[in-house]
């Protein structure tokens, strides 16, 4: 928040909403409906001119969702109020259903746990199919699929329509919108509420709501916070001709990763066929352009999931950003900073000791058995081994690591300092960032489902820097 400047008021208003993508403009046409007076702010030209307008266009059920969290709530909650409005306004919407594909032993065997976790979301009619009815419903597969699990509602829309809707709606209740005014700067408003700047002038507003997609982490800091990074990542797709339309029938997913929903097939609401997207992380939030890596990966994708499709023609390629914020990082770094601030030199027997109890403290309800192995006899504390008993079926996995470091508490370098994206303390790196990195892959394991049938062993010994005597 820098000082106000002397512009021109523009809006007076109760709510401002920054951003008029498909969020933003839902948020104002609802608000717009009651008795507050709404401004909604949009820095590009147009409306969904940014995430909104360069996805998939599908029209998700939150199958696959994680149970019970805010996420699965209003995908499904989205879903019916999209429908529904798309049925009352004319958004094209075609119920084509989905099938996910299994294409490994792995793979296959999570069908079923994404079949529970679509019942504990609230969806009961996903099927388990074997491969003979995979290949009945979309015989321009490869060779190789193991069998498939049915979403039946899952539907494809139209990238632009359902946000030209809303925004329409919005203004016709009442709703000042305001294209080509990004949000630069906010402080508060000495009569209560705050000031926004834009190059236009100023908007004041007793509320705020940040629906500034790829920006929100920017405008977020404008209000004085630093609660989260938005990292743009880019997802480029073919779109093949209305002729290979007749190939895919339906929507065809993979199995899930942590990563995002993998590389799909699906028709358009247009007609056309569309493979993709990628998942590429990036540093610059304005590189929505293709790339020459991103197409060498589509095609070998294309000639995995449906070579047939590789013989039509590609009538347009596009890349579009969307949000990735890292959901568990305050919960890491709050534990790096707790770690790094516990002292553990090899020789500080309680201090290492205390490190072993933090880290038991994270993976004991994640499943783990957690052992201490007491080292005392040898003048250090001791080692910490947890075992995660799987399946037997899947990997064997083996992490290791160390709860000492070679600052002892004599050492004038004892807490943990962060300054912006950076952070120094004694074993920051080596190795309680380490450890915090085991943890943090653990618990993604645990969220995505993937750690229940895994077999892992995490190894943390005591004495990496200073060995005891006798070893």
């Amino acid at each position: 928040m820098n000082a106000p400047v002397m512009n021109a008021l523009i809006a007076d208003v109760d709510v401002a909403v920054v951003g008029a993508g498909v969020v933003g403009s839902a948020v104002a046409r609802d608000l717009a409906g009651t008795t507050l007076t709404l401004a909604l702010l949009e820095a590009r030209p147009d409306v969904g001119d940014g995430t909104s307008k360069a996805n998939t266009g599908i029209l998700h059920t939150g199958f696959d969702a994680k149970p019970g969290t805010l996420e699965s709530r209003l995908v499904a909650r989205g879903f019916d109020l999209l429908s529904d409005y798309a049925s009352a306004t004319g958004i094209p919407v075609e119920r084509t259903g989905a099938i996910l594909v299994a294409w490994t032993p792995d793979e296959l065997a999570t069908l079923p746990l994404l079949r529970d976790k679509a019942v504990r979301n609230g969806y009961d009619r996903c099927e388990l199919v074997d491969a003979a009815a995979v290949y009945a419903r979309v015989p321009a597969l490869a060779d190789g699929a193991l069998g498939g699990l049915t979403v039946p509602d899952e539907s494809i829309t139209c990238t632009w329509t359902a946000t030209l809707a809303l925004a329409t709606d919005a203004v016709r209740r009442g709703a000042v919108l305001l294209r080509g005014h990004p949000v630069t700067d906010a402080h508060p408003d000495p009569t209560g509420g705050w000031l926004l700047e834009t190059p236009q002038g100023l908007v004041r507003a007793r509320w705020v709501v940040n629906a500034a997609g790829l920006g929100a982490d920017r405008v977020d800091r404008l209000f004085g916070h630093d609660r989260f990074t938005v990292t743009p990542r880019r997802g480029e797709l073919f779109v093949f001709d209305k002729l290979a339309r007749p190939q895919v029938p339906v929507i065809v997913l993979p199995v899930p990763s942590k990563v995002g929903k993998g590389v799909l097939v699906s028709p358009t609401i247009y007609g056309n066929v569309m493979l993709g997207p990628t998942a590429e992380d990036l540093d610059d939030k304005t590189m929505t352009g293709t790339s020459e890596e991103g197409f060498a990966f589509l095609l070998e994708k294309g000639e995995r999931l449906m070579p047939s499709l590789l013989d039509e023609e590609v009538t347009a390629t596009y890349a579009g950003l969307r949000a990735a914020i890292d959901a568990d990082q305050p919960h890491a770094i709050a534990l790096l900073e707790k770690l790094v601030n516990q002292n553990s030199g090899s020789l500080n027997i309680p201090g290492v000791t205390a490190v072993g109890g933090m880290v038991r403290a994270e993976l004991e309800p994640l499943g783990f058995d957690v052992q201490w192995i007491d080292m005392r006899a040898t003048g250090r504390a001791g080692h910490l081994v947890a075992t995660h008993a799987g399946n037997g079926r899947g990997k064997r996995i083996l992490m290791i690591g160390h709860l000492d470091t070679v600052f002892e508490p004599d050492s004038t370098f004892q807490r943990f300092v962060r300054d912006g994206e950076r952070a120094t303390g004694p074993g920051i790196a080596d190795d309680k960032g380490g450890v915090v990195i085991i943890i943090a892959a653990l618990r993604a394991m645990h969220a995505a489902g993937t750690l229940r049938y895994a077999d892992i062993k995490v190894v943390l010994t005591g004495d990496e820097e200073s060995a005891g005597t006798p070893l």
